[in-house]
């Protein structure tokens, strides 16, 4: 009797462990399920996106101060409804140390495994000019393509000045805020080339006043880039 009562015991415990090796494994599973994390990096409150489309790969002569680390990686361990923080990534191993971007202040642009992440929310900026280190390094504003991204054409030379100085005296909102005005509306793709050789894009939505860097445009700047807009389809058979 006492063999057989041990083993019930013994029994007991083994389908204990069998569910929950099952729970455990479950879990797991559900918690990695359907995670698509774009890109992105925070430090010192700041998001950041990689710009992989508009920069190179940084070399080691680029780099400046160590800005942090990172010291959490989201992709295959971070579960659904993860609530990202300070030294999160989402593709960046632990202890991978994010660098300041000689020419710019660290605010808008750092590098992490020799790659540029760019600013996308920034709580402290109060304008764009706050959020973007942008003055006095643009070489031109051009517009893109919608469906595929090409290069329709590039604004007047003027054009793109007074673009750039009726943009960055914006107040700054965060996209959050735009996004609850331009909910299904089309934009306008444009791209602000800077004079090192880098790039990145902003999507203009013409019935909000919109833009995607987080900001209410003025009249004048809707104008502007409606006119410039129209004069470049124009030019290319659009």
């Amino acid at each position: 009797m006492r063999v057989f009562k041990n083993l019930g015991q013994i029994s007991l415990v083994l389908i204990l462990m069998i569910v929950a090796a099952s729970c455990s494994t479950l879990g797991k599973g559900s918690c990695n399920s359907d995670n698509e994390w774009a890109d992105f990096l925070i430090i010192n409150n700041i998001t950041y996106y990689q710009n992989n489309d508009g920069t190179m790969a940084v070399t080691a002569e680029q780099l400046g101060d160590t800005v942090g680390k990172i010291s959490y990686m989201l992709n295959d361990h971070a579960c659904t409804g993860h609530v990202s923080k300070n030294g999160d990534a989402a593709f960046l191993p632990i202890g991978t140390v994010v660098y300041a971007l000689k020419g710019y202040k660290s605010e808008f642009r750092v590098v992490a495994n020799n790659k540029v992440y760019e600013v996308n929310d920034n709580p402290n900026a109060a304008t764009v000019g706050d959020l973007m280190d942008i003055e006095g390094k643009v070489e031109i504003v051009s517009l893109e393509s919608g469906q595929d991204g090409r290069l329709i054409g590039n604004f007047s030379q003027d054009a793109s000045s007074d673009f750039i100085s009726e943009l960055l005296p914006l107040p700054y909102v965060g996209f959050d805020a735009v996004y609850e005005t331009i909910k299904h509306e089309a934009g306008i793709f444009l791209r602000v080339h800077l004079q090192d050789g880098t790039s990145f894009r902003m999507v203009y939505y013409p019935k909000a006043n919109g833009f995607s860097a987080g900001a209410f445009g003025t009249e004048k700047l809707k104008l502007l880039i409606m006119s410039q807009r129209q004069q470049i389809k124009a030019a290319a058979g659009l």
